[in-house]
């Protein structure tokens, strides 16, 4: 990352801590510069490409890992992290907002900036990212004024959010030396470009510049504001070219070049605040690995270097990490997992994508030419299937070149030559410009360059670097090191392709093969070394020229996946071998020599290989010091061990309760609210009294109970009942405890389900009751200021068909409403059902009475049942084993479970539709070291219910520096209220 490491007092390569103080009163935070034109953002002058990605704290509540995302994030290659600060994750009720424990702002900025990333922060106050209502709270969706707009209401509570998330924002900018923030984005793919909302984008900027930030506005609105009222400083594309339909992943969309737009900007250089680095994927749908397949490796090197090929320079991947939509986080089209098939998986581990964009993060990191570049006319290929793009930076002379397929959706196997442009230097003539030669390569008889389907090669020519020239070269750069007397350059090819690679030196260099095939050929004409080789295994060459040596590493993008660059300039580290690197630090020592201090993990015993600067002879893992060997290139060689095999328990020892005594007619609802609400501020009541949306009653999420009593005339035929769930919910209702039916609804609640009421079943000239108990999927995105989170939740309306009787209903949700009884977990953790509200969710329930049962369990009668389990797990404190929990069972059964990991909701799961059926669970969540509780309900929708098999399961094993601290909430982990007022018993 160029401009920050070197802020810091003391040397540290991928993880720079917060600077430290020299103890002197005059120390001050040192202020820095952020400017920009249309090549490239500067810090501090500096050009800077801006690789990032997309990551939510929100979807990861364990705070430890926050660290271990981003240092993954920066070990390959990433220098900025985009987040998306929720209001309604942060905001459980009008006027109170918690920054504590798991919505900790300040300690996620901290870990970024500590772990050498700079911050692009988006904060809404509306995010979209498939969360509910698109992050805003569940308790706007009462208010009368229109989201996104300048209502006066909605201005009055959206401008208090701001005022808390700005003030820890402008803290941590980077402008005022507090942190790594280097950009804001006011709202969120916002296009109203009408004066109205011109007003409402401008008000925001205005509210945000009063509240500190000093550093530059960004917009992904395509380009509605770049200029008018409400222009931000930075205008911004999204791009998604394969959507978000990911049962085809075979199937590629071109896309869209974007050198049009590249070429309009005068102003600020070509950005991408979302590029797609993966798809979400709906209820029923095919899973994330088929989004990962769709948008895998080859997706990524095609169109992110196509994105290069444009001129972009700064581009962000979202999602980078997805994480889990926990709880009732999720928007209704959405499930539990938000994997995304990003290049860090739901767990945590490191997939094929990841090490594709490590190799270009490794590139657009060390080619800093890449960050001024203007079009290069070029001559296209011989092979008329390929395209040919190419850009040079008119002050150094390099040039970059893209080859791709003319259709980059084209599966063929394509070769050819290309012509490249060289500045001729005896072309020159004094006080006229420079001239240029074209060359076509490769030069070596019988060698092509060969092209996959569906992939794409960036080369550099005249590129310089340390005491380097690289003329050319049919291989593509990951990385170099430029070094006072040592330099070294990474080159990669795919396996079993040809290679071509020329330097420039004045005198004839001395080549040493230390491995690998390479054919050396000196031209004393041109001064020009010509290394031509195959792409297969590790290759070692140096070449040495007049005391200054170059240390050449060509290999595949398999044999390069673990090889690691930490750290800035020459004092950068290469590392061979281990799983992952995390942090690599220098420390000279007294009367000892040089260390350099590694942490990172093993996913078995491995060969560690280090390219460190002159002067170091010792090297420490995670604390250790490691016996080495210097081997003939420079390099140090040792053994680091793997992590040791875990046992995972086989979950046996379940027990089960009954769990909706709301179903029995003579269950206590008197303290339960009435729902007798005669107007409401919704915009979707169409008049109807009472008013029974959940949300009017302060039920935002999760589950909902209905009692609706009346006196019973003989003459009722039916009742006819329509609810809102979002898509894909469902909602089951009883008379006098004897099941009427299910009915679904979708997500323009247009439909209404009728329910035949026997009529031996009614106590004429008494009380009568009709519970029904209701999914909330969660609210709708906000997508066009349409109102649209506002849909009703719960009950919308009820009759008797074939009487006139009186409904009166009480509605029942998560206990306190808008004000949670676990502040902890927070307002999404649970919603309404009988053993969320009295605490069987948790793991200090008691729950020796429960009856004893084996999994799988079938049940024949819809209604909720509870199962719970504990376990041990006895993971050693460095290693990291990430778990999940699996539910198999027959797809033909009809049940609605959640899942609840030491209290913490983190599952929910549809038999009958999926496609979930593994729940990540995290450390800190999840007990490593200790007893954990498992505790899940299980609706049963029709007479085909129960629970299937329920297993723990494995998903990786590292020997690790990560530590984990468990996020506890003894306060909260007890029931905090008696069942016994509910003296209702249970119809089964």
């Amino acid at each position: 990352m160029i401009g920050m490491l070197a802020l810091l007092p003391c040397w540290r390569v991928a993880h720079a801590r917060v600077p430290l103080s020299s103890g002197k009163a005059a120390d001050a935070p040192q202020r820095h510069t952020i400017t920009f034109d249309r090549y490239s953002l500067k810090i501090d002058g500096r050009r800077t490409y801006i690789w990032s990605g997309s990551f939510h704290y929100w979807r990861l509540p364990s705070p430890s890992l926050w660290e271990d995302i981003l240092q993954k994030m920066k070990s390959a290659g990433f220098n900025a992290v985009t987040m998306y600060f929720s209001w309604g994750y942060h905001s459980p009720r009008k006027g109170v907002y918690d920054f504590s424990g798991v919505r900790n702002v300040d300690r996620v900025l901290t870990d970024a900036q500590q772990a050498g990333l700079y911050v692009i922060a988006r904060p809404g106050p509306y995010i979209e990212a498939e969360s509910n209502a698109g992050g805003l709270p569940g308790w706007t969706t009462t208010i009368k004024g229109m989201s996104r707009s300048t209502a006066p209401d909605y201005t009055a509570d959206y401008r208090q959010w701001l005022s808390h998330i700005d003030a820890i924002l402008a803290r941590h900018q980077l402008t005022n030396g507090g942190g790594t923030v280097i950009l804001y984005q006011p709202e969120n793919e916002f296009y109203d470009g009408s004066n109205a909302g011109r007003a409402y984008m401008q008000a925001i900027e205005t509210k945000a510049r009063a509240d500190g930030i000093t550093v530059p506005f960004i917009g992904n609105d395509d380009g509605t504001f770049a200029t008018g009222v409400g222009a931000v400083d930075l205008p911004g594309y999204d791009s998604y070219p394969q959507g978000f339909d990911c049962s085809h992943p075979q199937v590629w969309n071109p896309g869209r070049d974007f050198s049009a737009q590249r070429l309009a900007q005068k102003k600020s250089p070509l950005y991408f605040p979302e590029f797609q680095g993966g798809s979400f994927d709906p209820w029923g749908g095919p899973g994330y690995a088929a989004c990962r397949r769709l948008t895998g490796a080859r997706f990524e090197r095609v169109f992110y270097e196509a994105n290069i090929a444009a001129g972009a320079t700064l581009q962000n991947f979202y999602m980078t990490f997805g994480g889990t939509s926990w709880g009732w986080l999720a928007y209704p089209g959405v499930y539990t997992s938000y994997d995304y098939g990003a290049a860090i998986n739901e767990s945590r581990q490191l997939t094929a994508k990841y090490y594709q964009q490590k190799l270009l993060g490794y590139f657009v990191h060390v080619v800093k030419p890449l960050t001024d570049t203007v079009r290069l006319a070029v001559r296209q290929p011989t092979n008329k299937s390929l395209r040919l793009d190419g850009r040079a930076n008119p002050i150094h002379g390099t040039r970059i070149y893209i080859l791709r397929h003319a259709d980059l959706t084209s599966n063929a196997i394509d070769t050819s030559h290309i012509w490249i442009s060289l500045p001729d230097e005896s072309a020159s003539q004094k006080g006229g410009p420079r001239g240029s030669r074209r060359v076509l390569i490769p030069q070596k008889p019988g060698t092509d360059i060969t092209l996959d389907g569906r992939d794409s090669k960036m080369l550099l020519a005249h590129y310089r670097f340390g005491h380097q020239r690289m003329v050319y070269s049919t291989s593509e750069l990951m990385t170099d090191i430029a070094r006072k007397h040592h330099d070294v350059l990474v080159l990669y090819g795919e396996p079993g392709s040809d290679g071509e690679t020329v330097f420039q030196y004045r005198d004839r260099p001395k080549v040493d093969v230390q491995s690998g095939r390479v054919q050396a050929h000196w031209d004393a004409t041109s001064r020009q070394l010509q290394l031509d080789y195959v792409h297969d295994g590790f290759t070692r060459v140096k070449i040495a020229e007049n005391g200054r040596e170059l240390l050449l590493l060509i290999g595949t993008p398999q044999v390069l996946r673990n090889l690691w660059r930490l750290g800035a300039r020459s004092s950068a580290v290469l590392v061979a071998g281990p799983h992952l690197v995390r942090t690599a630090t220098l420390k000279p020592a007294s009367g000892r020599p040089a260390l350099v201090a590694l942490t990172g993990d093993t996913d078995k015993p491995t060969r560690i290989e280090v390219y460190a600067p002159a002067g170091i002879e010792r090297v420490s893992w995670n604390g250790k010091d490691i016996p080495l060997t210097r081997t003939g290139s420079g390099s140090l060689i040792g053994r680091l061990p793997g992590p040791q095999p875990v046992a995972v328990p086989q979950l046996t020892q379940w027990k089960r309760k009954a769990g909706a005594p709301e179903i029995a007619p003579g269950f206590d609802d008197s303290a339960w609210k009435k729902a007798d609400h005669r107007s409401t501020n919704n915009p979707f009541w169409h008049g109807t009294e009472p008013v029974l949306d959940a949300d009017d009653y302060g039920f935002h999420q999760g589950d909902v109970w209905y009692r609706g009593h009346f006196i019973a005339t003989g003459k009722e035929k039916g009742v006819l009942l329509t609810a809102g769930t979002g898509a894909d919910g469902v909602f089951t209702a009883w008379l006098n405890g004897h099941y009427l039916g299910r009915g679904a609804s979708g997500r323009y609640m247009d439909d209404s389900q009728y329910f035949n009421i026997d009529r031996s079943r009614l106590a004429v000239g008494k009380d009568n009751v009709i519970s029904v108990l209701i999914e909330n999927m969660g609210h709708e995105e906000n997508d066009d200021s349409n109102n649209a989170y506002k849909e009703p939740r719960g009950l919308i309306s009820a009759s008797l068909i074939g009487s006139h009787a009186a409904l009166s209903w009480r509605i029942q949700g998560n206990r306190g409403g808008e004000t949670p009884i676990d502040p902890v977990r927070g307002p999404y953790n649970s919603g309404g059902l009988y053993g969320e509200r009295f605490g069987w969710s948790l793991p200090g329930y008691p729950d020796a009475a429960w009856r004893k049962v084996t999994l799988p369990n079938r049940i024949d009668h819809p209604g909720v049942e509870w199962y719970r389990t504990t376990f041990e797990l006895h993971v050693p404190a460095d290693q990291d084993v990430p778990m999940a929990l699996k539910i198999t069972d027959d797809p033909l059964r009809h049940y609605r479970a959640l899942i609840f990991v030491n209290g913490w909701q983190f599952g929910r799961y549809i038999n009958a539709l999926g496609p979930q059926h593994v729940f990540v669970l995290p450390p800190g969540i999840l007990n490593p070291h200790g007893l954990n509780t498992i505790a899940i309900s299980s609706w049963s929708t029709e007479d085909s219910g129960g629970l299937g098999k329920v297993s723990l399961v494995e998903l990786g094993n590292y020997l690790t520096s990560l530590r984990v601290r468990l996020v506890r909430s003894p306060a909260y982990d007890r029931p905090k209220y008696s069942e016994h007022q509910n003296r209702g018993s249970s119809v089964h």
